[in-house]
This record gives structure tokens, C-alpha cells and sequence, in this order.
């Protein structure tokens, strides 16, 4: 039975945007990201973070920074008893011809051989427009732009919210 889902970018949206972020000390989750992802989760989506990561690849941190980061992030929202299904990244720098680097779609071809999602009735959620055309080229037509991370002055989004809290989420009837 195939499975309706959030996926939801790192930087921007679940923390408040810092340039090159791999420590620990220096992650703050957004107010109200615990609240919308438990509302998400117990309405019977499976949540994934899908991220791009080209600290790695321009050696600004390590892939084990960045792991290290991503588990305690999972283990935060585990003490909230939000499970993250799976997290994606891409660590590639913007210039190098890779799959995974949103808009691209690797990442959901990767998250697509271990689960079957209903990609009809899935939400992207993210800061900036490569996220919303990630969304689209997935086939998710069902897209919130944040503006708590990257600026932006028009959006292709199918709605645009100030931060990802419960109340942005309940309006629009997730």
C-alpha cells in the first residue's frame, strides 16, 4: 500500500538557517517545528529530510560532521516521539554533475527503493525554489514554501508560510 508523506528540507525549515552548518552547538530548531511534525505525523504521514549538503563536497566539514549532527537531530526528534523516516543528502558542490542535488531527483529515487510512497498525496516543504521544483519533479504537486530560511520574492509553491509551526500547517489543511 503505498504511503502519503512530507518531505521537508533541513536548513531553513526544521533549523533556523546558518551558513555551513555541521555543529551541534550551532543548530537551533525553528519555534513550533516539533508541534507541526507530530500534527504531520499523527495525521499518517511518514516524514523525510531531504537536504543538500555541499559543505562536504567544498570540505567546509565532513561527511562524518555531518552525520554526527544528522544523528542527534534524529535522536531530538525521537525524545519528542516524532520518528524521521529516512534523511537524504547530497554533498556535492553545485558545479559538479550529480543526481541527487535538488532539483534533481536521486534523493527520492534512493528514499523510493524503501518505501512506496503516494507521491499524489505527499507535501514538499522548503525554503528555496530548487526545493519547490524537487517537489514537482517528484511528481509532488502539493508544495509550502518557508520564508524562515532563504529570501525569495515570487515562489512556485502551491502555498508560502512564514515558518513551519502547527498553526501554518493546520490552515492549510494538511
Amino acid at each position: 500500500m503505498k504511503q502519503k508523506a512530507v518531505f521537508l528540507d533541513r536548513d531553513g525549515v526544521i533549523n533556523i538557517e546558518k551558513e555551513y552548518l555541521y555543529k551541534i552547538e550551532d543548530f537551533e530548531f525553528i519555534d513550533g517545528v516539533f508541534e507541526a511534525l507530530t500534527y504531520l505525523q499523527k495525521k499518517g504521514f511518514l516524514l523525510f529530510i531531504i537536504t543538500n549538503q555541499s559543505g562536504i563536497g567544498r570540505n567546509y566539514y565532513t561527511s562524518g560532521d555531518y552525520i554526527k549532527l544528522t544523528k542527534w537531530m534524529i535522536d531530538m526528534f525521537d525524545l519528542k516521539g516524532i520518528k524521521i523516516s529516512m534523511v537524504e543528502h547530497c554533498p556535492h558542490e553545485p558545479n559538479e554533475d550529480c543526481d541527487c542535488r535538488k532539483p534533481k531527483i536521486g534523493m527520492i529515487k534512493n528514499i523510493s527503493k524503501h518505501y512506496d510512497i503516494d507521491f499524489e498525496n505527499s507535501w514538499l516543504i522548503g525554503d528555496k525554489q530548487s526545493d519547490i521544483l524537487f517537489g514537482k519533479n517528484c511528481g509532488i504537486l502539493n508544495t509550502i514554501q518557508v520564508q524562515s530560511g532563504h529570501s525569495f520574492s515570487t515562489s512556485e509553491a502551491k502555498y508560502v508560510i512564514e515558518k513551519l509551526d502547527l498553526d501554518s500547517i493546520v490552515n492549510i489543511v494538511i
